[in-house]
């Protein structure tokens, strides 16, 4: 089964201290799905990638600009994630595969917000949840009362040696129609670094590179989703280190959509929080965005966003950024 999608953004991002000054751009990303079953049950996923994201909208740098329709393939189509997922007996899933990342294969779900920014993903995408494609293998256990536990694996090249960065995820969680609550454990070794949601210094591995990070998420959905109540998406993270020097990090975020306010479908979406920062740090970062998702019609939508916050420039001095993006995505 194949389906993709294609986005067209236009935007334009400024800084105070004019690491962009007005830098607009007109650029794209184009995925292509495919799920193949051979028993009815299991499934190979391959993802097929291409764009041609560059400066702000595809680096991962203190502002935090990186969009979530973000791709640097430079106009190639790749092969961007491989894996293939099969369920053990009634309530366990086993998946493995060469290009895969660790949160696809967490049993339960942290965030139900939509995000524009990367930033914003899974509750925030700082240390606990931040991941990068590599080889990974997990399992993931649902029980038939909501709980949810999984634990799985990803490594660099060459895997499973003593030398390679690796991150091991393991999850507990408990979910409900208009509720969950989850925690997890991610210790990363040998300097893996991969989070989006951060200031540079916190993303920093000092020590021996090795790190245990924390992350603490939860939602709620009102029953009845066109009420002006929002759903509520929540996350908290922390990340320790063996250095002397480090005073540990930690962030913070929290995601707002309401759906169906003017027009069927629509969705408004308010999302912000604190990127992962050394505690003690002179400098608080910040980082929102608010957007609007009008439904065109069942394949298209379109997403006038403003974003923006303020962090730590190259001399250690407070500074704000402040970007602008239209983003239309045609389903397919």
């Amino acid at each position: 089964v194949l389906d993709g999608k294609a986005i067209f953004d236009i935007g334009s991002v400024d800084t105070e201290d004019d690491t962009y000054i007005g830098e607009t751009q007109f650029i794209y990303s184009y995925t292509l799905n495919l799920n193949t079953s051979f028993t009815g049950d299991d499934n190979l996923y391959t993802r097929l990638k291409t764009g041609n994201h560059s400066t702000w909208s595809k680096t991962k740098s203190d502002y935090n600009t990186y969009l979530s329709s973000g791709n640097g393939n430079g106009d190639v189509l790749k092969v961007d994630k491989l894996w293939y997922t099969t369920p053990v007996g009634e309530n366990f899933t086993v998946t493995f595969g060469p290009k895969i990342e660790n949160y696809y294969m967490h049993a339960t779900t942290p965030s139900i917000y939509e995000p524009v920014l990367k930033a914003f993903t899974l509750g925030g995408n700082a240390a606990a949840y931040g991941a990068s494609t590599s080889p990974g293998a997990g399992w993931a256990y649902n029980a038939d009362n909501g709980f949810a536990i999984s634990s799985n694996v990803t490594s660099k090249n060459p895997v499973l040696s003593n030398e390679a960065k690796s991150s091991w995820a393991t999850q507990v969680g408990y979910t409900q129609p208009n509720y969950s609550v989850s925690a997890l454990v991610n210790v990363k070794a040998n300097g893996w670094t991969d989070s989006y949601f951060m200031t540079v210094d916190g993303k920093a591995r000092p020590g021996d590179g090795n790190s245990t990070n924390v992350g603490l998420r939860a939602w709620w959905r009102p029953t009845d989703s066109s009420t002006a109540i929002p759903s509520i998406s929540l996350g908290y993270d922390t990340s320790e280190t063996d250095a002397t020097s480090n005073d540990g990090t930690s962030a913070y975020f929290v995601g707002l959509n309401w759906v169906d306010v003017w027009n069927p479908d629509d969705k408004i979406g308010v999302a912000f929080g604190q990127p992962q920062k050394v505690e003690g740090d002179s400098v608080d970062p910040f980082l929102y965005e608010v957007y609007y998702k009008y439904k065109v019609n069942d394949s298209i939508t379109v997403t006038p966003t403003i974003f923006g916050g303020t962090s730590k420039n190259t001399a250690n001095q407070e500074s704000d950024m402040q970007g602008y993006l239209l983003q239309t995505t045609f389903k397919f």
